[in-house]
């Protein structure tokens, strides 16, 4: 995520980055600078779709679109693995339903967050229902959160 915003004050933009922003880019700036930004977050996205995901006993591998709980093979729809790589990529973090709504369906977004809410608890069924320990967690009036199992 690339913040483009007028407010540059060093408080603001810790803000901002600790916010869950990549970057950050105060008005006004170079179309140029711009671009090599993008390019630069695009260059560690495809670096990072890589690498295969693990929280705790559950694991997506982004490249070969395979989920794994317990060494267990879980199918999942192409939306519903979108959502649980959003979730692994940021574990333990809270994403409020707008994020994860943006993320999915990007900021052209027209519905509902209950669709967030939908996938969430279809990717329960599969992901947390059959086992002990649960890792998808509900943050009331928040979001949610994917925790490792030694976040309690």
């Amino acid at each position: 995520m690339l913040l483009l915003t007028a407010r540059d004050t060093v408080e603001e933009r810790v803000r901002g980055l600790d916010s869950g922003a990549d970057d950050y880019l105060v008005k006004p700036f170079a179309l140029t600078e711009l671009f090599a930004r993008v390019r630069a977050l695009l260059r560690r996205t495809a670096t990072q779709k890589d690498a295969i995901l693990c929280v705790s006993d559950l694991t997506l591998d982004p490249a070969m679109h395979i989920v794994e709980r317990a060494k267990q093979p879980i199918e999942l729809t192409a939306r519903l693995f979108s959502v649980l790589e959003y979730l692994m990529r940021h574990p333990n973090q809270v994403l409020t339903r707008e994020m994860i709504a943006n993320h999915i369906w990007s900021y052209d977004f027209v519905g509902t967050l209950n669709a967030v809410e939908v996938c969430i608890r279809r990717l329960r069924n599969q992901i947390d229902d059959p086992f002990e320990v649960k890792l998808i967690e509900t943050i009331r009036g928040v979001g949610y959160r994917l925790r490792t199992c030694d976040q309690r």
